[in-house]
């Protein structure tokens, strides 16, 4: 045991350069607190030596031993403490600056050396295996694994491609063809390089040692199946030798650039790994050439190469063959080329500055190739998602403008859900790719940048919530709307019709308050999930709301107000209504006030807590009332028949047979007057088709009396001259008529102008 003790002590001291002598010689002056004084031990810096050592502690006791022991552990660890983070924002920027300019000036500086490192590397190589011989057998034992995997995986895809899965004809195929086509294409590439692993792995392990392994394995992996991988996918996205098959809008060209140079991609990526790896395991440290650093440059090179040639191509692809894109899908289109320069360029930005800050391991697994494959992917999905939208969404219910409008609305509503969804799929995957548990993220267990992450995921999902409440609420309003039947220029040219459903009115309100209460549940927790406790925000929305609650007595009237004429279904939105004297369309409802637009064209806002009695005029049915003033000699049974024909004529007429409830017919004579009888018809229609037929039932009675010499009755004046001026000249009784007339129209005026005023009807 102390001789173990012996050891540590030597070492610690050993390791503490730095010591004074005054603290050299107070290193063994701390003792437990039950060792005596006298036990005190000093030591010279320069008897530190093991002997030395092994006589102290043999003079010392187990608590001094103990003491000094832990004593020098603080020590060491409080001298290899790290330096403090940086605080300011320019220490910061400085730091970046730092670890992303070193690793590239040292790999510039490093580059003469990259010819003769491999050259080093190769003959270790070489020399591990045997010489040239040995390696040129190595090869050859590698070109034989390749040859009979190959061979077995082409033997089991060409039966599979014969017995199961006959070609699809060339020419117009259906999506779901395609997608089955090519799916299965996919299943049995993948099924194919699954038995060409499974065959050299088996294959392998029989004529390679250990050694061989570690050269062919990697070679294999990164070399051959992550591009024939990678190869598959492409294959399945873009099919470059099948243009009626292909899932993307981009032409025969530049579907075989694409398809091509993605495969070139992953060569050149999985070689920079390989290299790494062959240098590191054949005495060639990474560090010491960073050829890494360049191969892996080329590969963003690479990228940006392809990005730029094919700008054409890819536009057109992220354009897609959707007629209902918007203008953010066509901006999108046309920027995402210079997406991809930027990610290119930015993923190589975040790989020097994490080998800067020395976090290398970081790398290892490719994290950075999986975080620029996704956010390069990303337009992609988002073109294949709004493909996928525009035949799964479902058909367009009724006919019309507004059909029409809900139909492209649901559109737009099922591709942003699509791109959130995709959105937060993109970060998990990235955040697994660089080992973030997302179990701990949710769970609080982090940082801040894992605030941030869980902040992000609750927005994806409180704004899927959102969409998803929006699409079905609006679906609803829709189909509401669209079975009407009716256009909104007919809705407005019918004033006072029969209004909208119940349910469409109530919907928008319900939406509305639907859409604030997920966005306050939602935004309290995505600040939660940033670390800030909200404990004060709802302590402090509490007191706000009792104090608006106190100052606000009105408002809360109007609101309690208008839910109880909801609930009542008072009133609907298009119905025609009066409230003290107001009239008008309700032609907007919200929480606190409804809005009447007067036939005449202005709008009234009513607060829903000044209504004190309200009056409907379109439900269910209105009766109109007509009357007509003929002379006193006209035949009522006459006119009643006249009546009871147009009636009849109206019910079967197409334009009007859907609207009356109860045909026109007469009602008798309904008053005399001074110039004639008063004659009154009536119909029942449904609200607001009243005045059209009014109108013509008022067109088909003058047509119908003219045919059978019935006059309106006219108010007439007739002058009575007494038996002594019927001998007077013409001119004379002339004279006296005008002035007869003249005055008794100047009574009438005067009468006219002494009654009320009444409004339009």
């Amino acid at each position: 045991m102390r001789h173990i003790v012996t050891s540590i002590l030597l070492t610690l001291l050993l390791s503490v350069g730095g010591i004074t002598a005054a603290q050299a010689q107070g290193l063994p002056t701390t003792t437990a607190s039950s060792a005596p004084a006298e036990d005190v031990v000093e030591i010279n810096p320069s008897e530190m030596t093991s002997e030395a050592i092994n006589a102290m502690v043999a003079r010392m006791s187990d608590d001094q031993v103990r003491s000094v022991l832990l004593d020098r552990l603080d020590a060491v660890a409080a001298d290899g403490t790290a330096p403090e983070a940086p605080q300011t924002l320019v220490e910061r920027v400085s730091l970046l600056w730092t670890a992303f300019s070193q690793p590239l000036l040292d790999a510039v500086r490093k580059l003469p050396a990259v010819i003769p490192a491999q050259i080093e590397a190769f003959g270790n190589f070489s020399a591990a295996h045997g010489g040239f011989g040995g390696v040129l057998s190595l090869f050859g034992v590698t070109a034989l694994l390749l040859v009979v995997g190959l061979g077995v995986e082409y033997a089991v895809r060409t039966w599979l491609i014969k017995v199961r899965n006959p070609q699809v004809a060339e020419g117009d195929t259906t999506l779901r063809e395609a997608l089955t086509f090519l799916f299965k294409r996919f299943l049995r590439e993948i099924f194919g390089l699954v038995i060409f692993y499974v065959t050299v792995r088996a294959l392998g392990r029989t004529i390679l040692d250990p050694q061989q392994a570690t050269f062919v394995a990697p070679f294999i992996g990164y070399m051959i199946w992550m591009p024939r991988i990678a190869a598959a996918f492409s294959r399945f996205l873009m099919a470059p030798k099948r243009p009626d098959l292909r899932l993307v809008n981009v032409n025969d060209r530049w579907a075989s650039f694409i398809h091509r140079h993605i495969i070139g991609i992953v060569v050149l990526g999985g070689a920079t790994i390989f290299v790494v790896q062959f240098n590191v395991l054949n005495g060639v440290p990474a560090g010491e050439t960073r050829i890494g650093f360049w191969i892996d440059s080329m590969v963003y090179l690479y990228i940006a190469y392809v990005a730029w040639t094919a700008r054409e191509g890819f536009a057109d692809m992220m354009r897609g063959d959707d007629p209902d894109r918007t203008e953010f899908d066509e901006a999108m289109a046309r920027a995402y080329p210079y997406f991809a320069l930027i990610v290119a360029g930015g993923t190589w930005v975040l790989v020097s500055i994490i080998i800067g800050l020395g976090k290398v391991q970081l790398l290892l697994n490719g994290a950075h190739y999986t975080t620029m494959f996704w956010l390069l992917i990303a337009p992609v999905i988002d073109t294949g998602i709004r493909g996928l939208v525009r035949h799964l969404v479902p058909p367009m219910q009724g006919e019309g403008a507004v059909a029409q409008e809900a139909y492209v609305a649901t559109k737009r509503s099922y591709v942003r859900i699509g791109r959130v969804i995709a959105v937060g799929a993109v970060l998990a995957l990235i955040a697994r790719a660089w080992n973030v548990a997302l179990f701990d993220l949710f769970q609080d267990r982090a940082g801040i940048g894992d605030n941030l992450f869980s902040f992000a995921m609750t927005v994806i999902v409180g704004y899927v919530v959102y969409e998803g409440v929006s699409l079905y609420i609006n679906r609803r309003l829709a189909a509401e709307m669209t079975a009407l039947g009716m256009s909104q220029e007919d809705a407005d040219n019918e004033m006072g019709g029969g209004g909208a459903s119940r349910l469409s009115t109530v919907l928008p309100l319900l939406l509305v308050t639907a859409q604030g209460v997920i966005i306050v549940i939602f935004g309290l927790l995505s600040i939660g999930n940033l670390g800030i406790d909200i404990t004060p925000l709802l302590a402090g929305a509490g007191i706000a709301g009792l104090a608006i609650g106190f100052g606000a007595q009105k408002l809360v009237t109007d609101v309690v107000s208008g839910v109880f004429f909801l609930v009542d279904d008072a009133f609907r939105v298009g119905e025609y209504v009066e409230i003290d004297g107001t009239m008008g369309a309700v032609e907007k409802i919200s929480i606190r006030s409804m809005q009447l637009r007067h036939h005449l064209g202005p709008v009234h806002t009513i607060p829903y807590g000044e209504i004190p009695k309200l009056t409907n005029y379109s439900r269910d049915w209105v009766i109109m009332k007509l009357k007509f003033t003929v002379p006193f000699d006209t035949d009522p049974n006459k006119v009643k028949k006249i009546f009871k024909k147009i009636g009849q004529e109206m019910l079967v007429e197409e334009l009007y047979k859907d609207d009356f409830l109860q045909p026109f017919k007469s009602q008798g004579v309904f008053d005399i007057d001074d110039v004639g009888m008063i004659i009154r018809g009536k119909f029942m229609a449904k609200p607001g088709k009243q005045f059209m037929i009014r109108k013509e039932i008022y067109n088909r009675v003058k047509a119908a009396f003219a045919e059978n010499g019935i006059d309106f009755a006219r108010r007439e004046v007739r002058v009575a001259l007494p038996e002594a001026a019927k001998d007077l000249p013409e001119a004379d009784k002339a004279a006296l008529t005008a002035a007869a007339a003249a005055a008794a129209q100047q009574q009438q005026e005067g009468e006219g102008a002494a009654a009320p005023s009444k409004g339009p009807d």
